[in-house]
């Protein structure tokens, strides 16, 4: 039976994996045994996904970055080369959360759709970036990221906000946007935008 999705010869994809058609897996990644990964992506080379991630359709993840048990990126999201995702808080070689957790748990990081995170970004687990959200080239995110803001630093902190289409919004006092480029409108209240219908 023909494959419904490439794999580079030098990639390791389990077969208890599931993949979705037209997706790319290239030069030595690593797919483990039950990792989900949608329809139409692109993982490149030199990236590790574990057993119990979640990858939706359209994701393109460049390379060495390695998305970990309970990372979830939903469709459409960009991961830049050699961005962290952790799900340890509190990690401890010598204490695993599989045999003692009394000490504590792994934690989620959830990736909304559209979102991007730049080159050498590092994502602390726990949180999550919102929808179209913008993470600057090594930012660290250590809280939730509101949809349509961009983040950069160390911690990252709202620098602005951007449409969909990836342009910086500007807000005309304070509450309403239209980009410049795709005519999408947007309001916004404290650090909550919304585009309009």
């Amino acid at each position: 039976m023909k494959e419904i999705f490439f794999k580079h010869k030098t990639a390791e994809v389990s077969d208890k994996s599931k993949i979705g058609k037209g997706t790319k897996i290239w030069h030595n990644c690593q797919v483990l045994d039950g990792a989900q990964i949608g329809k139409s992506c692109t993982i490149g080379h030199n990236c590790f996904v574990g057993s119990e991630a979640k990858i939706g359709n359209n994701v393109k993840i460049e390379s060495n970055t390695d998305v970990w048990n309970f990372i979830k990126l939903e469709d459409y999201v960009f991961v830049g080369p050699s961005v962290v995702f952790t799900n340890d808080p509190n990690p401890r070689a010598k204490y695993s959360k599989r045999d003692y957790s009394q000490y504590g748990k792994w934690k989620s990081t959830i990736v909304e759709k559209g979102a991007s995170i730049g080159a050498n970004a590092t994502v602390v687990c726990g949180n999550k970036i919102g929808k179209w959200a913008f993470v600057g080239a090594g930012s660290v995110v250590t809280k939730d990221i509101p949809d349509y803001a961009l983040v950069v630093g160390v911690p990252a902190k709202i620098a602005g906000w951007v449409c969909e289409c990836g342009n910086k919004l500007e807000f005309k006092n304070g509450k309403k946007a239209e980009c410049k480029i795709c005519s999408r409108k947007y309001c916004k209240k404290k650090e909550k935008v919304n585009q309009l219908k």
